[in-house]
């Protein structure tokens, strides 16, 4: 038996949706190795939430969840487990009786879950003791919408009225009840604060005028709602200038911060283009890109120099922490 086809048949019915929200889709940790073939990473677009659901659960810090994008999900359970939704400060029911968010609950065949919309922030993430399993596209069920790819069937379509998704087995000895992390470790999202953006200096920085490198850190952005899993509009009433020309499309990670013709900065996130051909002033490190990752319209943000250094060792810790590999 192949290990895709041990991966499938020891999985189980474990959820079905009921309403599916605005936006609900199933991500992994992405694809990787697929770049030059013009496909996208994908998986999620707040990684430390979603890591988070994994680790409370002991799942493999990769598997699949549901992204649920503004709220407004309701899911039945189709097998006894353990759920637990990381995010953002959403008010979750079971059986209308409210369960805490960054906490594991228990769930009975037959329970109905709600995830309401969030007072503050955009994005949270339901995970299920085992992973959530569907087939995999090129190394992952990752749902990337403009490239088609992922997701339950395989064509990159968000999740709808009636689907039914799959959980892999899990030793129930080895998921604790009510598990949450220390208080410290929950991201605040806050809806009045000015978040403070850490970015790396890179790309066509140093090609900048000392006077627009000057305004990118000294002036104030706002998300805008022009913004989805590709990326994030900001707005200023000091756009910035690119005093040279076109340049060639290159590489484009994500968390760059490209800079258009009118001058107003745009960050790319997980479903990003692989190739850009506007300026970039710098790329976003970890912790800054899981905090846009919440920042909804009209949040105020603020650039600050990080240093290479300061970035890679957080992204290292992090994965550590979390035992990543991949």
């Amino acid at each position: 038996m192949t290990d895709m086809n041990k991966w499938l048949t020891s999985s189980k019915p474990g959820l079905q949706i009921e309403q599916p929200g605005l936006l609900t889709t199933l991500q992994d940790w992405g694809r990787f190795g697929q770049l030059a073939q013009g496909v996208t990473r994908g998986g999620p677009i707040d990684e430390r939430a979603f890591l988070w659901g994994n680790k409370l659960l002991g799942n493999k810090a990769t598997a699949a969840q549901l992204e649920i994008t503004l709220g407004d999900l309701t899911v039945t359970a189709l097998n006894a487990g353990f759920w637990v939704v990381c995010g953002a400060p959403v008010e979750v029911t079971k059986n209308d009786q409210p369960q805490p968010t960054w906490q594991v609950f228990p769930v009975a065949e037959g329970d109905t879950v709600t995830i309401a919309a969030p007072p503050r922030g955009l994005r949270s993430y339901l995970a299920a003791a085992g992973g959530i399993r569907a087939k995999q596209v090129l190394g992952s069920v990752a749902t990337v919408m403009r490239d088609g790819l992922g997701g339950l069937q395989g064509d990159g379509r968000p999740l709808k009225h009636g689907d039914t998704l799959n959980v892999g087995e899990f030793a129930q000895q080895q998921v604790v009840a009510h598990r949450r992390p220390k208080h410290a470790f929950i991201p605040r999202i806050s809806a009045t604060s000015t978040l403070e953006l850490g970015v790396i200096l890179v790309a066509q920085h140093g090609q900048f005028s000392e006077t627009e490198r000057a305004k990118f850190f000294e002036q104030t952005f706002a998300v805008t709602a022009k913004q989805d899993r590709m990326g994030v509009r900001l707005h200023t009433d000091q756009p910035l200038t690119w005093s040279h020309g076109e340049i060639i499309s290159e590489p484009l990670p994500i968390g760059a911060i490209q800079v258009p013709p009118d001058g107003q900065p745009i960050i790319m996130l997980n479903d990003c283009q692989t190739l850009g051909g506007y300026p970039k002033i710098g790329v976003l490190r970890w912790s800054a890109r899981m905090a846009l990752a919440q920042a909804t319209a009209g949040t105020q943000i603020r650039f600050v120099r990080t240093e290479l250094s300061e970035a890679q060792e957080e992204v290292k810790q992090a994965f550590r922490f979390f035992n990543l590999s991949v």
